[in-house]
């Protein structure tokens, strides 16, 4: 078909594949003013616009108890089982299916938190079973009596390491998670025999996790249909791999597999003032960020769960309609209606259920640059990937991006950026084209953070990150090199190749369904006499105020610590030790030492120990002539210039922004910078108009 987009037909994909969406926020989102429309602006129901776009399936996810004492909703949509067969009513009314998603919890349910619901608090093993078998059987029984067209339905939601509040005491399948599956199986199996039952776990990059599960699931005899995996490219390994994993638990176990959830970003921007869970640090390199790249993500999982065979039975979006209730600039406005109708992803109700992962971080919606509408709700052409898989569809060649360029040396090392880039078409082909550096590269000077513009052969605009260093005497500080030989890992910390790294591909992660202490340190030797900053970052969660982070830095002339940050997932902390005095030994002892509570998860990555002068820039350079500069340039009002005369002042201010962060800036420089920047502005020449 001819389209604006390019999707490749995914051959042999049957009727009844499953091409669904998360939409669980939606009453909340529409309480809040939200409107969404058809694809010629014009207001419409959102469950007609899916199905016009090749949509036949909705995921909804059911709280128990998503309310505090008072009545007030947790947020996330708060969904509750009256509120998950309202939304499944509207889907039935559209011709599309549903798959019921149990978190058997009050809020959100996911690999780091699996709390029990309120009133289920206290139960012991078996009487937990029962209650939930119980509410299972009641809300489907609700859902049949509002007469809403259940297809499927999960028990449990990302059920890696607990459910319902069980949690495991290690990876394996144990008899209370086995008889909580099957309670909830059991009461499906009840209400709705023609439904399919499926279990749901996630990273199935982790070698042989799920194979595991699986196993343990066929060991304690679990009664279900379908192995359902979270794919989220940012995280999750590779296609060809989630194809593997779950072709082997289809062929092992006779049982059918597909994607509960994935997505992808088509913008960096923030759309409602709360920030976003995908940033540019988050995003990988498999796709561009755009709504041809979320078209390319999504016919990819479909062909990935496809690929399986036969017991490849779908792939659902997830939330690709939570948009924001408000614009950025409004974010004040946007607290209320988030607080008010449970349109973000909490609100402060659900601090008191859930006060470690909230806490008073609740707000709007963290994914409204993943959605696949607009967010004026007018639905993106990405959402009609689910309608173009069946046919293909073809659009005018196009750029959709310019490989991006980062490097980071060491400070007195060169810098060499690539002579040539990779540009990407949206028909999925790429060239390399010849790129021409901004001679602003030259005026980098010491430890700091630069971007130096540049522009390929065919006049496509790019710049390329440049991170100077200094220099670390930390042993495989960034534990990117397989050979751990300097370091002392004491269990569970480990080195693992994962996306919760700050940067690089590995970092020690850790984490115990006990309380329990681990450790990371190194011996460094041979480092000169004088005074360092040790620094070291971490994310983590489920780790209390009452839990202690330290990192550590001992030597012949003393000891010197700080602590270490552990917040909410993905939320990096950079802890510095700073006035560490070296001696005539060059012997530093460096340490980061964890005692955690129970459920507590960690990542410890760059690891460094510098200079303290090259990490504190040395003596201040006074930079306000450049800056002055910098500004005036910035006001020009550039239409009425001429090409080639911007082009010179866009040279000029590339070198004076250089020079603004260059840590070891000479005045020299800033005052010939300045001047460079001031002659620029001076020689634009304007611009000869028409008649």
């Amino acid at each position: 078909m001819d389209a604006g987009i390019f999707v490749d037909r995914v051959d042999g994909l049957a009727d009844d594949f499953a091409m669904g969406v998360d939409v669980s926020t939606v009453l909340s989102l529409e309480s809040s003013g939200v409107v969404f429309r058809d694809a010629a602006g014009a207001p419409a129901d959102i469950f007609e616009v899916l199905a016009d776009n090749g949509v036949n399936s909705v995921r909804i996810r059911v709280w128990n108890d998503p309310y505090d004492a008072s009545g007030r909703g947790y947020g996330g949509g708060t969904v509750d089982v009256d509120r998950a067969v309202a939304i499944g009513g509207r889907a039935t009314a559209a011709g599309l299916d549903v798959l019921v998603d149990f978190h058997y919890s009050d809020f959100w349910a996911d690999p780091a938190r699996q709390l029990a619901p309120k009133a289920w608090a206290g139960l012991d093993d078996a009487a937990t079973a029962t209650a939930l078998h119980d509410f299972t059987a009641d809300a489907l029984q609700r859902f049949e009596d509002a007469g809403v067209d259940v297809r499927m339905v999960q028990i449990g939601n990302e059920t890696n390491n607990a459910i319902a509040g069980h949690t495991r005491a290690g990876r394996a399948i144990d008899a209370q998670f086995a008889a909580l599956v099957s309670a909830g199986s059991a009461a499906v199996r009840e209400v709705l025999p023609d439904a399919l039952v499926a279990v749901h776990f996630t990273n199935p990059e982790t070698p042989g996790r799920y194979a595991e599960y699986a196993a343990g699931l066929a060991q304690y005899g679990v009664d279900y249909d379908v192995f359902a995996s979270s794919y989220y490219p940012y995280w999750h390994g590779t296609l060809d791999n989630l194809t593997a994993v779950l072709s082997q638990v289809a062929t092992t176990y006779d049982k059918k597999v597909m994607v509960a959830e994935t997505s992808w970003a088509r913008t960096l921007e923030d759309g409602d003032g709360y920030p976003n869970v995908i940033g540019a640090s988050g995003t990988t390199s498999q796709y561009p960020v755009s709504v041809q790249g979320q078209a390319f993500e999504l016919r990819d999982v479909i062909a990935a769960v496809a690929a399986v065979g036969d017991a490849g039975v779908g792939v659902y979006y997830w939330e690709p309609a939570w948009l924001p209730v408000g614009p950025a600039d409004q974010v004040e406005a946007n607290r209320v209606l988030w607080e008010q109708f449970g349109s973000g992803w909490a609100s402060s109700a659900a601090s008191g259920y859930d006060p470690l992962h909230v806490g008073d971080s609740y707000g709007g919606s963290a994914w409204d640059n993943q959605s696949l509408f607009a967010w004026d709700g007018t639905p993106l052409e990405s959402l009609r990937t689910f309608a173009y898989v069946r046919t293909g569809a073809v659009a005018p060649r196009e750029v959709v991006s310019v490989q991006d360029v980062s490097l980071t040396v060491v400070d007195g090392s060169p810098v060499e950026l690539p002579a040539t880039v990779a540009v990407a078409y949206n028909d999925r082909t790429s060239e390399q084209q010849f790129v021409t550096w901004s001679a602003a590269v030259r005026w980098i000077r010491g430890p700091g953070h630069y971007a130096i513009p540049g522009r390929t052969a065919s006049g496509l605009a790019l710049t390329a990150d440049v991170t100077v260093e200094a220099a670390n005497h930390v042993v495989n500080g960034g534990f990117e090199s397989a050979d751990m030989s300097a370091w002392r890992l004491t269990d569970p910390a480990a080195r693992q190749e994962t996306a919760d790294a700050a940067v690089g591909d590995h970092a020690v992660t850790f984490w115990s369904g006990w309380a329990y202490r681990t450790s990371a340190s190194q011996t460094v030797t041979g480092v000169p006499a004088g005074t360092y900053v040790l620094q070291a970052t971490t994310q983590g969660t489920n780790s209390p105020a009452t839990d202690t982070r330290t990192l550590t830095a001992r030597t012949s002339e003393g000891t010197w610590s700080a602590p270490m940050e552990f917040t909410v997932w993905n939320d990096f902390h950079t802890a510095t030790v700073p006035g560490v005095v070296v001696g005539a030994d060059g012997v530093v002892e460096i340490s980061a030492d964890f005692s955690l509570s129970a459920g507590a998860w960690g990542v410890l990555d760059d690891v460094r120990l510098v200079d303290a002068a090259s990490a504190g820039g040395g003596t201040p350079v006074d930079k306000t002539a450049v800056v002055d500069a910098l500004s005036a340039a910035a006001a020009v009002e550039r239409t009425r210039y001429t090409a080639a005369s911007l082009a010179q002042l866009d040279e000029a201010t590339a070198i004076g922004d250089v020079v603004v962060a260059a840590s070891q800036a000479s005045a020299r420089e800033v005052k010939d910078a300045a001047k460079l920047v001031q002659k620029a502005v001076h020689q634009l020449k304007v611009a000869k108009t028409k008649g």
